[in-house]
C-alpha cells in the first residue's frame, strides 16, 4: 500500500528510498507466485483424479471423467500449433482425422472447404460437447465428430492427414503398437501423421504416460513411416514448454493397408 512506504524507513534503516518504491511490485510478484503456485497445484489435483478415475476403469473411464469434468488437457481452445499451421497454410488437403479430439476445437480448426475433418472420441459425452460447441460453426459442412472406437474402427476411405495430440500418452504403454498399427491403416500411402510429443518427462505412472521420440520412432520406423520433421513445439502452451515436440511423419508407400 502506497500509504505504508512512508513508514518503512524506521524499519528498514538506511535502505535505499529506491528499494522502498519497489517492494509493493516485490509484493505483487509474491502474490502472483503464491496464485501461480496454487494454480499449479489444482491442475495437478484434477490430473491426479483423471489419472485414478481410468486406472480404476478403463472402459467406462473416460465418459466418468466428461461427466465430472476431469478434463485436464482440454485447452478450451484450439491447439496453438494447429493454428499456426492452418493460419500459414501448411497442412494436407483432402481428409483429415482427430482421434481423441475431445471438445473438438482442433478438429473445427482444421476444417475448410479444401480439408474434411473427422472427429473420433470414444466418449459421448466428448462427441455431444464437440457437437454442441460447434453448432453454429459456419464450418460445420466440413467436419463431422463420430463415437468410435479408434482401434477396432474401420472407416470405408483413408485419411490424408491425421493429428495426435495426447492420444498416445493416454493410452497404456503395451497398446502403443496397435496405435501406430491403426495409424498405418487409416493412412493414405504418403499421408502424414502428426504427432505433438507431450510430456516429455521422466514422471511414473499416468494417464498420462512419459513419452519421448525414441518411443515413438519404436513404433513407427518398423511400419515404415518416415520422420519429415522432429522439433520443439515453439509454439506449445507455457506449462508444457519444454517437454513438447512436434513430431511430422509420412506413411511409406511400400506398406499395405484396407
Amino acid at each position: 500500500m502506497i500509504v505504508g512506504i512512508r513508514k518503512l524507513p524506521s524499519i528498514l534503516g538506511a535502505a535505499p528510498l529506491q528499494s522502498h518504491r519497489r517492494l509493493p511490485t516485490k509484493l505483487r510478484m509474491g502474490q502472483h507466485n503464491s496464485e501461480h503456485n496454487a494454480s499449479n497445484s489444482n491442475h495437478q489435483s484434477r490430473v491426479d483424479k483423471f489419472s485414478k478415475v481410468i486406472r480404476d476403469d478403463h472402459t467406462g473411464g473416460w465418459e466418468t471423467c466428461w461427466e465430472q469434468g476431469l478434463t485436464p488437457w482440454d485447452l478450451g481452445q484450439p491447439t496453438p500449433v494447429i493454428s499456426h499451421l492452418c493460419a500459414m497454410g501448411d497442412l494436407p488437403n483432402g481428409r483429415a482425422l482427430v482421434p481423441g479430439c475431445g471438445s473438438g476445437y482442433d478438429v473445427v480448426q482444421m476444417a475448410s472447404s479444401e480439408r474434411y475433418v473427422i472427429g473420433l472420441d470414444i466418449s459421448n459425452n466428448a462427441i455431444q460437447k464437440a457437437r454442441e460447441l460447434s453448432s453454429s460453426s459456419p464450418k460445420i459442412r466440413y467436419f463431422s465428430f463420430l463415437k468410435e472406437d479408434f482401434f477396432s474402427w474401420r472407416p470405408k476411405e483413408l485419411f490424408d492427414l491425421i493429428f495426435d495430440y495426447t492420444f498416445f500418452s493416454a493410452i497404456e504403454p503395451a497398446m502403443r503398437v496397435a496405435w501406430g498399427q491403426q495409424m498405418q491403416m487409416l493412412l493414405k500411402p504418403n499421408g502424414e501423421l502428426i504427432t505433438l510429443m507431450f510430456p516429455i518427462d521422466n514422471h511414473i505412472g499416468g494417464p498420462p504416460y512419459k513419452v519421448s521420440v525414441s518411443e515413438y520412432e519404436d513404433v513407427l520406423l518398423p511400419l515404415g513411416f518416415k520422420a519429415v520433421l522432429i522439433k520443439d513445439n515453439e509454439h506449445a502452451i507455457p506449462p508444457r514448454k519444454g517437454r513438447e515436440m512436434i513430431g511430422r511423419w509420412k506413411r511409406s508407400l511400400a506398406h499395405a493397408s484396407l
